[in-house]
């Protein structure tokens, strides 16, 4: 039988992060069609992982059809990648109706979009070869990915952090290196290899977070420890407070900013500009915002310690 949809007053709000982490992109155009799918797929009964893997297969076609010097092929490459997108958005709305939501789901929901961009990235980077590029093309595009993978996971972080901190503990994915780390050892590569593989993932994921983000880390163990399960109505104000004027910053470190750039640069037939813009204009960018979240990380973290 159909899996049984949450009962909300605001169905469409109910299947969100949070308002404030959503792009206007995201908020008007794929959470609307992705709140459409959600609730056809409820209805087949399908899990929000079976939505994951068929929008990284249109997205990873989609990263193919962009290998050709033709523009009729990209412009149809850029309509699947947009479907893989609005499936993406789908399958987590999906899991928030069904209450479906679990730790493995979100793990294969960021290794699904990797992969769709280690397929663009691919497809790019041997269309230039085919145009007569250098051979040092790889290097640029795998100081682009390197770049644009680790850009993903510090916005994801301070993403997650922020519904932590302004939105309650109840409504975030905010884990912590060491408790992921204790979760891998305890499952078991014979019984266990599909998780202990996504957790693997995780795991490595978490702690390049924690790396690039030491203070917000400590502000997380502090309010941990000094609120347990309840966070603060003051800091969580003052959280928002602090972090929205430059979190909105970090939307156009996600998805939709570099699909723009990278359907611009298909248009113009100019593939290897999107690197170069991966390289120069959004690692500035996620320079800049790291060091903005690291000094306000830090000014909150004396706060906390303030208040016993």
């Amino acid at each position: 039988m159909p899996a049984q949809i949450t009962q909300l007053p605001a169905a469409l709000e109910a299947t969100y992060k949070a308002r404030e982490v959503e792009g206007i992109l995201d908020l008007y155009f794929y959470r609307k069609i992705g709140f459409w799918l959600a609730r056809f797929f409820a209805r087949l009964n399908l899990t929000p992982s079976a939505v994951t893997l068929m929008g990284g297969v249109f997205g990873v076609f989609a990263g193919h059809l962009y290998y050709y010097r033709d523009l009729r092929i990209n412009v149809a490459g850029m309509l699947l990648h947009v479907w893989a997108n609005a499936l993406d958005n789908a399958d987590g709305q999906l899991a928030r109706l069904t209450n479906k939501k679990s730790r493995q789901g979100r793990i294969l929901d960021s290794l699904v979009d990797h992969l769709i961009f280690f397929s663009v990235y691919l497809h790019l980077t041997l269309r230039c070869l085919n145009e007569g590029a250098s051979p040092a093309i790889w290097l640029l595009a795998l100081a682009a990915g390197a770049s644009h993978a680790l850009q993903a996971v510090a916005a994801d972080y301070c993403r997650n952090a922020y519904i932590y901190f302004a939105k309650g503990k109840a409504q975030a994915d905010f884990d912590s290196y060491s408790s992921l780390l204790a979760d891998y050892r305890k499952l078991d590569w014979f019984r266990q290899p599909w998780d202990k593989f996504l957790h693997a993932l995780y795991v490595c994921a978490t702690r390049q977070q924690e790396v690039l983000s030491p203070g917000l880390r400590q502000l997380r163990d502090t309010v941990t420890l000094q609120f347990a399960n309840d966070i603060p109505s003051w800091l969580q104000n003052h959280y928002r407070n602090v972090i929205r004027p430059t979190f909105k910053l970090w939307g156009f470190l996600m998805t939709n900013t570099r699909m723009f750039f990278l359907f611009l640069f298909l248009i113009m037939d100019r593939p290897a500009w999107f690197f170069w813009v991966e390289l120069t204009g959004f690692n500035i960018l996620f320079v800049f915002l790291i060091l903005q979240q690291e000094m306000k990380s830090r000014s909150l973290l004396g706060l906390a310690r303030a208040h016993p």
